[in-house]
């Protein structure tokens, strides 16, 4: 069934189901790349004297998109908050540390992941989300030139 859109008002409000759905689409693959990275950080170390509590690599949120304004978001991020078993580090320090590809503050091996700079190359600066963008318009019938 065809819209008649006569203002600016109207098409932003029959555009936001698209948008809900597209930035939705667009944090979940963020959500997946994060946790790809938090998993192989885990996988580049083996701890000899502790035993993991694991709280690092649950502590990834995915905020469902939703409307400000004229706009819609999403956040993906560290709960840096849920970050309390740690001994004499913070949860800030401990994201900082993975984002550095340490554990602990200690290069422990070439392999190690930088957390989230990895997420934001292989999501944001590779065009991964631009591309994936363009197609949920595409496949919702809106016209987009690469």
């Amino acid at each position: 069934m065809a819209k008649h859109i006569r203002n600016m008002d109207k098409l932003s409000k029959a555009l936001q189901p698209v948008m809900l759905g597209m930035v939705d689409e667009l944090a979940e693959r963020v959500y997946e790349i994060l946790n790809y990275f938090l998993q192989e950080y885990y996988n580049s170390y083996d701890p000899k004297s502790y035993r993991r509590q694991f709280d690092f690599l649950r502590s990834a949120v995915k905020v469902e998109p939703h409307v400000k304004g004229n706009k819609v978001m999403a956040s993906v991020y560290i709960d840096t908050d849920s970050l309390n078993n740690y001994y004499n580090a913070t949860g800030k320090q401990v994201a900082q540390w993975a984002n550095q590809g340490t554990h602990g503050g200690l290069v422990t091996g070439s392999n190690t992941p930088r957390v989230w700079n990895d997420t934001m190359k292989e999501t944001l600066e590779n065009g991964e989300l631009l591309k994936l963008a363009a197609e949920y318009l595409r496949s919702h019938g809106i016209s987009v030139r690469s």
